[in-house]
């Protein structure tokens, strides 16, 4: 009897053992079938969607190993967004002053009849403010290039500082075309800048090239140069 109940009990924990094997089994396959939907339905939302963003410019994180943009929004947003910014300009900030500019150009030497809001309005102020020196100071011909930077509050950090001069230009045309630089420059200070422009602006280096390209001829202190 007892043999009998022993081959019994042994039968039954075989097809227990059996039982949870097979559920286990069962259990395994489901999971990976799970998974293989999950990937298929997720490969599918990808390959039917557009982004219109351009691949470099995606919104990403720190942690992404790809080209995109990071967000600089608000910790306060609900979701990564890509800020307007618009650099027309390369980083140094150029321009050239002409006293006698183009007739396709004399818009651009307007003086902006509002606050300074755009790297455009500070040109043509910076343009309308030039005053040349008088003819008899002058050099016809003459070039000269300075470099200064703008606080945010519109004033000038220090005096600006010479980068060129045309080469064979005397001492007191050199003085003359500088004194008028600075004059210039400071008949116009403060630029009325609006609280963004002056932002992007301060600490920026700007360089201005003026040329006297008047015909000064017989008026000029100084000959022109002869090609």
């Amino acid at each position: 009897m007892s043999r009998v109940r022993t081959i019994k009990f042994g039968v039954q924990r075989s097809l227990f053992e059996g039982t949870v094997r097979m559920l286990q089994r069962i259990a395994f396959c489901l999971t990976v079938l799970a998974v293989v939907v999950l990937a298929h339905a997720a490969a599918a939302r990808n390959y039917h969607h557009i982004n219109p963003i351009p691949f470099s410019q995606t919104p990403c994180s720190v942690f992404d190993h790809r080209p995109c943009t990071p967000s600089l929004c608000s910790v306060f947003g609900h979701w990564p967004c890509i800020p307007d910014i618009n650099y027309p300009y390369g980083e140094n900030l150029q321009l050239t002053v002409q006293t006698v500019p183009p007739k396709e150009d004399e818009a651009k030497y307007q003086r902006p009849d509002h606050d300074l809001n755009t790297i455009g309005d500070l040109f043509a102020q910076l343009r309308s403010c030039w005053s040349p020196p008088p003819t008899e100071e002058a050099r016809e011909g003459m070039q000269m290039s300075v470099r200064f930077s703008f606080k945010r509050s519109g004033e000038l950090i220090g005096p600006p500082r010479l980068t060129f001069a045309t080469t064979g230009a005397s001492g007191d045309n050199r003085s003359a075309y500088m004194k008028a630089i600075n004059d210039s420059l400071n008949a116009c200070l403060p630029m009325k800048f609006t609280d963004a422009l002056g932002g992007a602006l301060a600490g920026r280096p700007l360089m201005i090239r003026y040329v006297d390209n008047r015909d000064l001829g017989s008026d000029s202190g100084t000959p022109p140069e002869t090609k």
